[in-house]
């Protein structure tokens, strides 16, 4: 595999977990204060789900990128 091939194989990686941990924190949001899965919200599990979704967004590529590295 060439360095190009490689490097685009990444990109491709974190893209989707940004946009992945993204979609999963609107998904927590939208739990916690609308009717979608619950009548009157579910605040425990939307919030739990938008703080997995911040995790996934932010601190998995650089762990990744850390692993990378090495």
């Amino acid at each position: 595999m060439t360095d190009e091939a490689e490097w685009k194989r990444r990109f491709r990686l974190f893209a989707i977990l940004r946009i992945g941990g993204l979609l999963m924190f609107l998904f927590g949001v939208a739990v916690a204060y609308s009717d979608l899965l619950k009548p009157g919200g579910w605040p425990l599990l939307g919030g739990l789900l938008a703080i997995l979704g911040a995790v996934e967004a932010v601190l998995i590529p650089r762990v990744l990128r850390k692993s990378w590295d090495r």
